[in-house]
């Protein structure tokens, strides 16, 4: 992770890319006392994703392109680009990227990931 030293605080990838090819990088402990961590994810491989798995803080899912089949709790369904999805602090989750692919923000409710893997 790259940070600038502008008054902003860029935080920049670590490859030095800028979007549009297949990617994940996670950022922990941002500049300015966010208070979050980031998962950028963005791939065109549909079927992926990752195995079930809970967090002691809320997780949000800001779906910028393609769409992917949720498991959240009890509930199944798709989240597709254009919408934002909230997983609430101690829910199971887990999901697989649809044939378009998929590319998003996950922000984690906490400014270390934490993660209980469930299977």
């Amino acid at each position: 992770m790259d940070v600038s030293d502008a008054a902003a605080l860029v935080v920049t990838r670590a490859d030095g890319g800028t979007g549009g090819e297949d990617w994940t990088e996670n950022f922990e402990e941002l500049p300015g006392g966010a208070g979050v961590s980031i998962i950028l994810e963005s791939t065109s491989r549909s079927g992926v994703g990752p195995r079930l798995h809970r967090h002691p803080y809320a997780e949000t899912f800001v779906i910028r392109r393609g769409s992917a089949g949720f498991t959240i709790g009890a509930h199944r369904l798709t989240g597709r680009a254009g919408q934002v999805l909230v997983v609430p602090a101690g829910e199971p989750h887990k999901f697989i990227t649809g044939p378009d692919g998929y590319e998003a923000v996950h922000i984690h409710a906490n400014p270390r990931f934490v993660t209980d893997w469930l299977e």
